[in-house]
């Protein structure tokens, strides 16, 4: 039953890391760009970020990763 929390503890750590790099990509590289509404737009690639997708991969990335941590940590008999 231990090897069943284990292979969910990375499970969870590899949809946090996963969240982590969607985090980066999306909103922290852009955060000094964003204007009065939120947005950003990068005239090369056409795109245009939100900086809401901060919060939302951001709170993702901590779920996922304080989920593995707790199935990692937990004890039981």
């Amino acid at each position: 039953m231990r090897w069943f929390r284990y292979a969910f503890a990375l499970l969870f750590a590899g949809l946090g890391l996963s969240s982590l790099g969607l985090f980066y990509d999306r909103y922290w590289r852009w955060r000094d760009c964003f204007n009065e509404l939120g947005r950003c737009f990068d005239p090369i690639s056409q795109d245009v970020y939100l900086e809401q997708t901060g919060l939302v991969w951001g709170t993702f990335y901590t779920l996922f990763l304080g989920t593995s941590l707790v199935l990692l940590i937990r004890r039981r008999p």
